[in-house]
């Protein structure tokens, strides 16, 4: 089955889930509509991971073969692209004395070793742009630019146990001074690997290698960075968003690999009723609202989860076309799910659900990149040339009384 036909069966399963949720509404349910549900749930857990398998199978076909290469529009390209552009396509020795003087322009003012430059801001900014629209963490959490890579403490301030006081005519006010915080929010080097591209693609003027390369390097960095925001150590890489929100719910002995639909209940209740509906003050600033973050393999347990009436807890979204493009979420108790595989499967003592606020996890890129190319022979002997980046990044949970995490007990 093809991969649009696996997404338009997923969408019809969701569909028809749906609305049995909406038909049945507050009634009961009986153990037939129980099971009518956890059968197409069952059919869309497999549909979904079949789809997974080919989009894998997909990308890493055009990534060995380099398919689906982007074209070159016939936009007019300016002076910072088309300098990028001739430090990819051309090594030093093979350019001319103009050609030189683009790439000195848009890049650094010296070449490092093995043809390193540490490039200027607007190259820069083309790679964060892209790293910024990548990743299940970037898509929840708030994000900031620096212009360097130097240590930055965030402040920070809670205000959830701040009260007003009823005043009596002619009383004076009493003063109660805001309490700040800092959080430590470094970057910390994180490396691509070295991309291989064959010279073919390099000369082929058609196509768009400045697109090619940065988004093999967006992905390779995005990859890795995704996992560090999700459950970094902080040492040496960000501090994951796992490892900095306190625990809101432990499951129970025995519950190594479970979670019952209490302990759901009580993980949202872990939280500050102030955290759990933040209205809009302006359009600038719109209201927030909680969600749950965990990978695949929980979404799998809790789609089955029945409340005490023996309804599902878990209300699907289906597509509004058949492209797997934008939707809205799944929802849980009434929250929105965001699905990333980095967070840590089922397992004992493991934080495998994530709930609250989760734009409180602050992402930071700064302008300190670096790009390498090699076209010496180990290279130019199978007909390639690498490109290797380094880029800076962190992250941070900035209050942490704004995320709670379940702990799957220890035995």
């Amino acid at each position: 089955m093809s991969i649009q036909a696996l997404r338009e069966r997923l969408n019809a399963l969701n569909k028809k889930m749906k609305n049995q949720l909406a038909e049945k509404g507050s009634a009961t349910w009986s153990k037939e509509d129980q099971k009518i549900f956890d059968d197409d749930s069952d059919e869309a857990e497999r549909v979904q991971s079949q789809i997974a398998a080919h989009q894998r199978l997909l990308d890493k076909e055009a990534e060995e073969n380099f398919r689906n290469a982007p074209k070159k529009t016939d936009k007019p390209q300016d002076a910072a692209k088309e300098g990028f552009e001739l430090f990819l396509r051309k090594s030093d020795r093979q350019m001319s004395q103009e050609e030189a003087l683009k790439v000195h322009n848009t890049m650094s003012t010296t070449t490092g070793t093995e043809g390193g430059y540490t490039v200027q801001p607007i190259v820069a900014s083309q790679l964060i742009d892209l790293l910024k629209a990548y990743g299940f963490m970037r898509r929840t959490s708030s994000q900031i630019t620096t212009t360097s890579g130097a240590d930055l403490s965030y402040p920070t301030s809670d205000g959830t146990s701040e009260i007003g006081e009823w005043v009596a005519q002619n009383t004076s006010a009493t003063d109660l001074d805001v309490t700040f915080g800092t959080r430590a929010l470094n970057v910390f080097k994180a490396g691509s690997k070295v991309v291989v591209v064959p010279i073919e693609l390099l000369q082929d003027s058609q196509i768009d290698v400045v697109a090619l390369v940065m988004g093999r390097l967006r992905d390779r960095i995005g990859r890795l960075a995704n996992a560090g925001y999700t459950v970094g150590t902080g040492t040496g890489q960000p501090m994951g968003l796992v490892t900095a929100a306190s625990v809101g719910k432990t499951g129970a002995a025995g519950q190594t690999t479970t979670v019952i639909y209490d302990d759901l209940v009580d993980l949202v209740d872990s939280l500050d009723a102030a955290y759990l509906d933040v209205p809009a003050t302006t359009p600038e600033m719109p209201g927030v609202q909680p969600g749950w973050m965990f990978s695949q393999a929980v979404r799998k347990t809790l789609r089955k989860i029945k409340d005490t009436a023996g309804r599902p807890i878990w209300t699907p979204s289906y597509d509004g076309g058949i492209g797997g493009k934008a939707r809205t979420p799944d929802e849980l108790l009434g929250y929105p799910v965001n699905i990333n595989n980095d967070m840590p499967a089922p397992a004992a003592n493991a934080k495998s659900i994530a709930f609250g606020n989760l734009n409180k996890y602050l992402i930071r890129d700064a302008m300190d990149v670096t790009i390498f190319r090699f076209d010496d022979s180990a290279y130019m002997k199978k007909g390639q040339v690498g490109f290797l980046a380094w880029a800076r990044t962190g992250g941070n949970l900035m209050d942490t009384n704004a995320v709670k995490v379940y702990q799957n007990s220890a035995t």
